[in-house]
C-alpha cells in the first residue's frame, strides 16, 4: 500500500540535533556563529531526515531568490538548448539557479507564463525576443525583477537585451546571394506570424534584394513550425511551380536541411542548379556532403553573456553579439 510522505520541517531538524532553530538557520547559511561540533550535529540530522531547505522562503525572507527564470520558444530547437546551456553555466557559478518554461512561440501563453514565474519573485526573467504582449510587458515593467530578452536587438528592449540583428542577418544573406551571381530567388519559410524573429530576418532579406535591384521570385510559406520535412516539401511544391529558380533561402537550417535533402531525392545539382542558405549553422548542416551556407548566431555566447550582464548587475544596455554567414558548400 503506498503510505503518503510527510514534510519534514526546521523545527524536525532543530528537534533532532538538539538545538534551537536558529541555530539550524545558522549552521545551513553558514552565517552566525556556531562550533564544529554544532554544525556536525545538524548536518548528521539534516542527511538522516533528508530535509531540503526551503530557499524560496528563506530568499523572501531575506536579501532575494536565488532563482532566474527563462522563457524559451521550444525544446525541440537545438537552438534553445544551446541558448539556455550558455545561460545556466553561468548562473550555476553564482549559486543562482534556472527555472525553465516553455512558450510554444504563443504570446498568450508567454503571457500566463510570465504571471505563474513572477508569482515566485524572481530575480530576473530572461525572454527570447522583443516582441511580447501588452499584458506581458505590464507586468514586467512592474515586477521590480531585471529583465533579459535575448537573441534579438532588432527594437526597444526593456532592460537589457542579448543578441543580433535579425534584419541585418537577412540583408547580408540576400547580398552574398546576389554576389554570387544569384537573381532568380526564392523563399522557403514556416509561420512568419508566430516566429517574429524569421519574420524579421524575411523583411530585411527582401530590403536586400531591393537594394540590388532584385525582388523575390517566389515563396513557399508553412503554417507549421519549422522541421526538416517542411522544408523538403516546401522546396518541392515551390519548384513544382517555379523550376527556373537559381537559389532559395531557407528560413533557418531545419528547413534548409529538407530542401538540401530533396534536391539529392531529385538530382537536383547543388549549388550548379540551386543555390541553398540556411540560419542557424546548427552543426548537422556543417556535415551533409555539402555543408550548407549559413549564418552562424552566437547562441551561447548570448546565454553567457546574459546572465554575466544580470549577475554583475550592468545597466539597462542592448549588446550586439553579431553573426558570420558561412558560405559552406551551397552557395
Amino acid at each position: 500500500m503506498d503510505q503518503k510522505t510527510s514534510l519534514i520541517t526546521l523545527t524536525d531538524v532543530a528537534e533532532a540535533a538538539g538545538v534551537g532553530e536558529s541555530t539550524v538557520s545558522r549552521v545551513l547559511r553558514n552565517h552566525g556563529s556556531f562550533s564544529e561540533k554544532t554544525r556536525m550535529r545538524v548536518m548528521e540530522a539534516v542527511e538522516r531526515l533528508g530535509y531540503v531547505p526551503n530557499r524560496i522562503a528563506g530568499a523572501l525572507a531575506s536579501t532575494g531568490t536565488p532563482l532566474v527564470a527563462i522563457l524559451v520558444p521550444s525544446l525541440s530547437n537545438i537552438v534553445f538548448a544551446d541558448l539556455m546551456s550558455g545561460i545556466t553555466r553561468t548562473l550555476e557559478a553564482r549559486q543562482r539557479q534556472a527555472v525553465f518554461a516553455v512558450t510554444d512561440y504563443d504570446p498568450e501563453k508567454e503571457e500566463a507564463l510570465v504571471a505563474a514565474v513572477l508569482a515566485w519573485r524572481p530575480a530576473a526573467v530572461m525572454l527570447v525576443g522583443l516582441e511580447h504582449s501588452e499584458g506581458t510587458r505590464r507586468m514586467l515593467r512592474a515586477s521590480g525583477c531585471r529583465i533579459v530578452e535575448l537573441l534579438d536587438i532588432d527594437g526597444e528592449p526593456l532592460d537589457i537585451a542579448v543578441g543580433f540583428s535579425h534584419r541585418a542577418a537577412g540583408r547580408e544573406t540576400a547580398a552574398r546571394l546576389v554576389a554570387a551571381g544569384r537573381s532568380k530567388i526564392a523563399y522557403v519559410g514556416h509561420d512568419l506570424e508566430r516566429d517574429t524573429r524569421s519574420a524579421k530576418r524575411f523583411s530585411g532579406f527582401l530590403e536586400g534584394l531591393a537594394a540590388a535591384g532584385l525582388t523575390l521570385a517566389a515563396r513557399e510559406i508553412c503554417d507549421a513550425p519549422s522541421s526538416v520535412g517542411a522544408g523538403k516539401a516546401g522546396l518541392a511544391a515551390l519548384l513544382a511551380r517555379h523550376a527556373d529558380l537559381d537559389a532559395v533561402y531557407f528560413s533557418n537550417d531545419d528547413m534548409a536541411l529538407g530542401g538540401y535533402f530533396h534536391c539529392l531525392a531529385v538530382g537536383l545539382s547543388v549549388p550548379g542548379d540551386l543555390s541553398l542558405i540556411g540560419f542557424n549553422a546548427l552543426d548537422i548542416c556543417r556535415h551533409t556532403p555539402q555543408p550548407i551556407a549559413s549564418v552562424l548566431t552566437p547562441r551561447i555566447e548570448t546565454g553567457q553573456r546574459a546572465a554575466e550582464l544580470f549577475l554583475n548587475d550592468a545597466p539597462a544596455q542592448t549588446l550586439d553579439l553579431g553573426f558570420t554567414l558561412i558560405p559552406g558548400g551551397t552557395l
